[in-house]
């Protein structure tokens, strides 16, 4: 795609002879006239980068400097300034402008200007999905997978995303790992340079989330003070990925359709239409096809979504991963809690390998970070392995002892009563694991941040089976 540049000055022959040379040197120009004119291009257009003069008819030009930069921060901005206004300038850097380039106009300045602003600007995408992917590719999901599944996966993704496909739709349980696969479609893409956003579509309310996607005009609900650009315009020439899209509602299932049909659409309380160009990728843990059934998903829009169709089997259909995932993840927690796992007991493997894992990777993550972080030993053994694994449980009483308080409280006591001290000592031993990896495993921090003696997160900390540490 080629770069798009705004120019904004009320001279008309500067204007139309920089616009045929920026078209000349390959990039896509727009102009404006006036300051108004210019933020409302910059807001439907999002453009590169903006050249922008001091001097406007109705705006002074470090004002809508200063809005572009509150509306769309990403947008490199250069000064274009009159040889008296050079002191202007450099307060316009100070406020968030790139450069500034000097009136009358030498061509040569100007070109090798934008040629730097616009690598300015890919390199601060690069920067931020490069810290993206150290998240989650040297996090906790990632590792190259050998099951067959995986393997047809992968050259799944790449062919996708290497194809002008739009709509995608990746489906399995939670804790699969269907944000990996989004970013690794984005990255494999021709739009990887370009922002890659996401949202939980079962994370906010309608209103809310409605106004996250598209934006809204000031003024189109009460707390509307300002102008909101959403995320569809951000992700512009770029990846939008809706997670937990089947908890959508059907006013802005009706909405997204259009945005797939058209790439069009409106702000909340706006007018205008806005063009973008965004591939969108849907994940869902939910059975799509039995909400088309009961009408609480739009059957247009779900084959609409399904153009092409992903699915990520569970950990227990493809136990070929187990293992390089949990060498992967010993490595990950070594490192964040400074110890120094590196064996895998028989027993303990054996004990991995055949559990259902229900919760899938996130399951299997949250247990070894747990092991790394209690345990001091250089071997994964069974016994430190939570008895609900070991013994077939199901996992949610282990692991979310916050979680069964929220039960206890929501339902009725059991006739046979409760464990109340059981219940209780879970609570604080999540409250305790939780401070230990805010303090990346130092009792001493974690016991400040709690309020409590050493000797008690010490106590705490101690198996519940054995008494030991």
């Amino acid at each position: 795609m080629k770069p798009v540049i705004l120019l904004v000055d009320d001279e008309d022959t500067i204007r139309l002879f920089l616009e045929k040379t920026l078209r000349e040197e390959g990039y896509e120009a727009l102009t404006a006239a006036t300051g108004t004119e210019a933020l409302e291009l910059t807001r439907s257009e999002l453009p590169d980068l903006v050249l922008l003069d001091l001097k406007l008819p109705d705006m002074n030009g470090l004002d809508v400097l200063k809005q572009i930069k509150e509306e769309v921060p990403e947008v490199c901005v250069i000064m274009l300034t009159a040889f008296g206004d050079i002191e202007t300038a450099v307060t316009a850097m100070k406020k968030g402008a790139f450069d500034f380039v000097s009136k009358p106009v030498n061509l040569e300045e100007l070109l090798i200007t934008i040629g730097k602003g616009l690598d300015s600007r890919k390199l601060t995408r690069e920067l931020f999905e490069l810290r993206r992917r150290l998240k989650l590719d040297v996090g906790e999901d990632y590792v190259p997978g050998e099951s067959p599944q995986m393997r047809e996966i992968y050259e799944i993704v790449k062919r996708i995303a290497q194809s002008d496909t739009t709509t995608i739709l990746i489906q399995g349980e939670s804790g699969t790992g269907k944000e990996m696969i989004a970013t690794m479609i984005h990255r494999y893409s021709s739009r990887r340079d370009q922002p890659f956003l996401e949202i939980n579509c079962a994370s906010l309310p309608e209103e809310l989330l409605e106004s996250e996607l598209f934006g809204h005009e000031r003024g189109a609900f009460t707390d509307a003070k300002t102008q909101k650009v959403g995320l569809l315009e951000l992700a512009n020439k770029g990846t939008l990925f809706l997670d937990e899209i089947g908890e959508m509602s059907l006013t802005i299932q009706v909405k997204l359709l259009r945005v797939l049909e058209r790439m069009t659409f409106r702000r909340v309380g706006g007018t205008k239409d806005i063009k973008v160009s965004v591939r969108i990728i849907s994940a869902t843990n939910s059975d799509l096809e039995g909400s088309v059934q009961k009408k609480t998903f739009r059957e247009d829009l779900y084959y609409r979504l399904k153009v092409v169709p992903i699915f990520i089997p569970p950990l227990r259909e493809r136990k070929e991963d187990i293992y390089l995932l949990l060498r992967h993840l010993l490595n990950h927690f070594n490192k964040q809690f400074n110890k120094s796992f590196q064996e895998i007991e028989d027993a303990a493997y054996d004990i991995v390998l055949n559990y259902a894992w229900p919760g899938n990777i996130r399951e299997l993550k949250n247990m070894v970070e747990r092991v790394v972080l209690l345990e001091d030993d250089t071997v994964l053994r069974a016994g430190h392995i939570p008895a609900s694994i070991r013994q077939g449980l199901p996992s949610e009483r282990e692991l979310s002892g916050v979680r069964r308080l929220e039960m206890a409280l929501s339902r009725p006591f059991p006739e046979d009563g409760m464990d109340f001290e059981d219940l209780m000592d879970s609570v604080e031993r999540e409250l305790i694991e939780k401070a230990m990896r805010e303090a990346d495993g130092n009792q001493s921090a974690a016991a400040r941040l709690l309020r409590l003696n050493r000797d008690k997160i010490r106590y705490r900390l101690k198996s519940p089976e054995t008494g030991k540490e």
